[in-house]
């Protein structure tokens, strides 16, 4: 495809691509890139520049230049949004048809429709995934798969509430060429969503909503909420008809979750607490320094550790203040239809989870599968009953300080054989889908996404580095965790059978090699996984 607008596209343009590419919808791309790419480069600039700090000895801590903002009580956010004013229960998940669909249909208030860490950016999921969000608002996506079985939406007012994630700031789109120049990756997910189906939207009664993820400053969030100045004024749309909820999944927004809020606020729905980015941003944040932060293994991290709880609470009290939503972290159990013992214990886990989130304010929370909403929602309906939300539990007790935030040395449990090992198997398995495609997968029973491989490559890199002995007596070394993913690749090929792709999972192996026992800290595996796709 020739420039247009100055705009290159370097991908194929595969069937009805052309409905999306199009010269109106690109020249709102290229209009955003320019006038925006430059504060996007600055901002991420400053983010490095805070880690060293933060290496160099600093702690975090709410920021003393914008205190007024949270010392003054005057100000609130824009009211809930039609669509979004009841979120008891929302699921997470890819744009793809079938997903899409069976989203819709789940009986969730909201479906968050993600191009960001439940996908993997392949050219065909990101253009095809807003195929998909269109033909679903025009009811033109039912089909049949090749298996036989029909896939048709329920009617309109059965559906869940469509909220985008767009990717972080962080990722590039290298499809997309703006005067020679790479485009932001999170931009282009919000301008041709925001083009082609704002006014569907609106013509329903409810509009163009967002999830933002992986932030870590308020000026950030300025930069999203310019963006959607700009857009919506371009577009003829009226100021505040964008809303979006911001994702609480780095340790340095945790302590500027009122300056979010405050900039965002016309365009705000509230807050999420991103529970596994937040562990790998607290890792990754203070990987170099020591034991004072270092976490036990993955699967004994809760979210009644302290530092967690003072999060949280946190969040509840700050969004609440402001009258805005609070929506809870995710329930990833996939059940089986199998085995209705496993099924038992982990609705049970999901109950517990819920019930607690319900319990401190929050008004609504994540699953992963459909079989998990009428779990989520019977928890939540016996909190909340008729009302659509809980914005008036006021959390006036919690006193969340910059020491409980960091308190991740009194986080029990220690570091095992075998969660070292977990770490490296799923890790494998899951870089292994996403080169193939699929940023959502199924292992062992839980509904894994980019956070997983994230926070496994990211203890292993920073056990190495701290030089941690196993509860057994082993020490943590880059031999043994060679050793470990080849052994747990064995496994894996054993267990697949025919189905193992070896190209896949060669490429896996040499991606997280490259990632968890490098010498220099990758910020994001996504960056050079996505330098090996087409």
């Amino acid at each position: 495809m020739g420039a247009t607008h100055g705009v290159e596209i370097t991908g194929p343009l595969h069937d009805r691509f052309d409905e999306i590419l199009t010269d109106e919808a690109l020249a709102l791309v290229a209009e955003l890139h320019r006038t925006f790419e430059g504060r996007r480069q600055e901002l991420l600039a400053a983010r490095r520049t805070r880690e060293e700090q933060i290496a160099a000895g600093a702690d975090l801590d709410f920021l003393p230049e914008t205190k007024h903002i949270r010392e003054d009580d005057s100000w609130q956010v824009a009211p809930p949004a039609p669509g979004i004013t009841d979120r008891r229960v929302e699921i997470t998940g890819p744009t793809d048809r079938k997903m899409t669909v069976n989203a819709l249909n789940s009986g969730a208030k909201v479906w968050l429709a993600d191009f960001e860490d439940a996908n993997t950016p392949l050219w065909e999921n990101m253009i095809g995934g807003q195929l998909n969000l269109r033909d679903a608002l025009d009811r033109q996506i039912d089909f049949t798969s090749p298996q036989g079985k029909t896939y048709a939406l329920k009617e309109d007012g059965e559906l869940a509430t469509v909220v985008v994630r767009p990717r972080g700031w962080h990722l590039d789109e290298k499809h997309i060429l703006v005067d020679g120049r790479r485009t932001s990756g999170g931009i282009v997910d919000f301008a041709l969503y925001l083009f082609h189906s704002a006014r569907r939207q609106i013509a329903k009664g409810k509009g163009p909503y967002f999830y933002l993820p992986k932030m870590q400053s308020h000026l950030e969030a300025r930069l999203w909420n310019d963006i959607f100045v700009l857009a919506q004024e371009r577009l003829g749309i009226p100021r505040g008809t964008i809303r979006a909820t911001c994702l609480i999944e780095t340790i340095p927004a945790a302590f500027e979750m009122e300056e979010i809020l405050y900039e965002l606020r016309e365009h705000s729905a509230g807050l999420n607490a991103g529970r596994w980015d937040y562990l790998f941003s607290i890792i990754k944040t203070h990987r170099t320094r020591g034991r004072r932060f270092l976490l036990p293994e993955r699967n004994a991290v809760t979210m009644t550790a302290p530092f967690m709880r003072a999060y949280t609470e946190l969040l509840v009290k700050t969004c609440h203040k402001r009258g805005a939503h609070a929506i809870g972290g995710m329930a990833a159990f996939i059940p089986s239809r199998r085995d209705a013992e496993v099924n038992e214990v982990a609705f049970a886990k999901v109950r517990d989870d819920k019930s607690r989130e319900s319990g401190d304010g929050f008004d609504g929370s994540w699953v992963a599968h459909p079989d998990l909403v009428p779990v989520a929602m019977e928890v939540f309906d016996g909190v909340l009953g008729e009302r659509p939300h809980q914005i008036d539990k006021q959390r006036p007790e919690v006193e969340a300080t910059a020491a409980d935030l960091l308190s991740v040395d009194r986080t029990p449990g220690g570091v095992t054989l075998a969660g070292l090992s977990g770490n490296i198997n799923v890790a494998l398995q899951y870089l292994a889908a996403w080169m193939g495609g699929n940023g959502a997968v199924a292992i062992h029973n839980l509904m894994e996404d980019a956070a997983t491989a994230e926070i496994s490559r990211s203890q292993i890199w920073q056990w190495l580095h701290n030089d941690v002995t196993l509860d057994g007596g082993e020490k943590v070394t880059a031999e043994l965790v060679r050793q470990l993913i080849d052994e747990e690749l064995a496994a894996i090929r054993e267990s697949l059978g025919e189905a193992y792709d070896e190209s896949l999972y060669r490429q896996a192996k040499e991606l997280f090699s490259e990632v968890a026992l490098a010498d220099e800290y990758v910020d994001f595996l996504t960056l050079p996984a996505y330098e090996r796709m087409p």
